[in-house]
């Protein structure tokens, strides 16, 4: 007769594989089958008519070095993600305190925070152009009131990247904002009558109990938003389109560049490969690193 041990073992690894099996299926087919094909077309040199593709090895990444266009990207996307992230993650964290405050119209002042979260970034873009257009945008009509001149905030190098900014952290910080103030709910409000009790301030209650305890969103946060900060490119094709001289382009637009307008699918493949790693090793270094340090003791 079999082991009654070993049978149940059986059965129990058996019914774990079968819980997993939906989720390797869903991550085969849509993360790391378009991974692993993506690098190896990587590989490969471009393909026409005349000249098949054929195997180059890392050729591509070589050639992407070279290029001054991918280097100006990169800083552009670093710039992008090193604005967009704190300044988002700071108003949503502002915004969440005072929407959990107990403040007049409470509710309206969630749903006015949370309004912007709900509109494709393509909307977002078409209204932002409203404040943008030179001579006729609301922040020129704002700036004439004051005898300013009127600015080009999308046709010049030194704005473009800037007014795109703005747009991804009104568009973001209210998507934030929704996670703070879940997890500010959660806290149980015998700290705030302890912190009271104490003779604690708002100011040091806020610093010394409520934000650690928020760590662990601000991780999860932290991460999204940097996803975020290479995934986001839909107000890039209403805005600027990358102008004005690659002054705004990111790295995912330079992508999708190479891949639809230029034909150069083994460009396109070399440089999501190394936004994957990038993207995994700072995940990897949050994860690890940073989270061991995120939970409240």
């Amino acid at each position: 007769m079999s082991d009654p041990h070993r049978l149940r073992r059986r059965a129990q690894a058996i019914h774990g594989w079968l819980l997993l099996t939906p989720a390797l299926a869903m991550l085969t087919t849509f993360a790391f089958y378009p991974t692993v094909a993506t690098f190896w077309a990587s590989l490969f040199s471009r393909g026409t008519r005349r000249r098949p593709t054929e195997f180059v090895g890392l050729e591509n990444y070589q050639r992407l070095f070279d290029d001054p266009t991918f280097w100006l990207v990169a800083k552009n996307n670093l710039l992008y993600a090193g604005v967009t992230i704190p300044v988002s993650i700071l108003l949503a964290l502002a915004m969440a305190l005072w929407a959990n405050a107990k403040i007049p119209a409470r509710s309206f002042v969630r749903t006015a925070y949370f309004t912007p979260t709900v509109l494709p970034m393509i909307a977002a873009a078409n209204l932002w152009l409203f404040f943008y257009t030179p001579g006729f945008g609301v922040l020129d009509q704002i700036g004439a009131l004051f005898g300013a001149a009127s600015v080009n905030w999308l046709g010049q190098p030194e704005t473009a990247l800037w007014a795109v900014c703005v747009v991804t952290i009104w568009k973001e910080a209210g998507f934030f904002m929704i996670f703070y103030l879940a997890a500010l709910q959660t806290i149980p409000p015998d700290l705030r009558e302890a912190a009271q009790i104490e003779g604690a301030s708002r100011l040091a209650y806020t610093r010394r109990i409520v934000l650690p305890l928020l760590m662990p969103t601000t991780l999860f946060i932290l991460v999204n938003a940097m996803i975020n900060s290479v995934k986001l490119i839909d107000h890039l094709f209403i805005l600027t389109k990358g102008g004005p001289s690659d002054a705004s382009k990111l790295i995912l637009y330079y992508i999708w560049e190479n891949a639809f307008a230029f034909f150069d699918a083994p460009a396109a493949a070399a440089m999501t490969v190394l936004m994957l790693a990038v993207l995994g090793a700072l995940a990897a270094f949050q994860f690890f690193v940073i989270d061991r340090r995120t939970h409240y003791r």
